[in-house]
């Protein structure tokens, strides 16, 4: 069979400018979490348990300032809650990994899962609420919304406003610069899944954006 050359998708530049933006990308400060090393001591005379802890630690140190990003621009209200979440369902779940080099896959995959449960749940809760908040409440933070230019504001706005899938494929591929496999692995679907919903959301984003002109 012949192998299809790939062909990378377009980075549509309002996007992928505002998401290497800092302000953007980087979420209110917060206090550090402890490490996972600093709240679940090892097992004594265990050199398992010990490796474990140590490989935590250095994932934690690694990429929970990313995770939290992560979360962030994919809309999540509570992103400290969700990243801490992902790292003790990796915590529990370690022995299961057949590699390190597996576990930011597992962690990002994790984010997105958790994230758009969260962002389910949070619309079901609204259908019961009398006068629900507007949609932009839920996307950032009055601090994280202050970091934020005009224009910025208006394009992650927009972005909160596409469905789940598109908003993370545009995210995955356009701030963590993932290739379609790894975009596929993180949201638990096909390739050319991927392609579809980024296109959609590039179209669906680059409207809404001319909307609010």
């Amino acid at each position: 069979m012949r192998r299809r050359q790939h062909t990378p998708m377009p980075v549509m530049p309002p996007l992928a400018a505002a998401m290497a933006d800092p302000a953007v990308t980087a979420p209110p400060p917060v206090p550090r979490p402890a490490a996972p090393s600093e709240v679940l001591a090892p097992v004594a005379g265990d050199p398992a348990e010990a490796e474990r802890e140590a490989a935590l630690a250095g994932l934690f140190e690694l990429h929970y300032a990313s995770m939290l990003r992560l979360a962030v621009l994919l809309g999540a209200d509570d992103p400290e809650n969700v990243v801490a979440e992902a790292y003790y369902q990796l915590y529990r779940k370690w022995r299961r990994l057949r590699e390190t080099a597996a576990a930011e896959a597992y962690l990002r995959s994790t984010v997105c899962n958790l994230t758009r449960m969260r962002i389910r749940h949070l619309q079901v809760a609204r259908r019961h609420v009398e006068n629900p908040p507007l949609p932009d409440d839920s996307v950032a933070s009055a601090e994280s919304t202050a970091l934020l230019h005009d224009d910025q504001r208006v394009l992650i706005g927009a972005l909160q406003q596409l469905p789940a899938r598109q908003r993370e494929a545009l995210v995955l591929r356009h701030w963590l610069g993932l290739k379609e496999s790894e975009i596929a692995a993180a949201m638990g679907i096909s390739c050319g899944s991927v392609k579809t919903h980024t296109a959609r959301g590039i179209a669906a984003l680059t409207q809404a954006m001319e909307a609010r002109r």
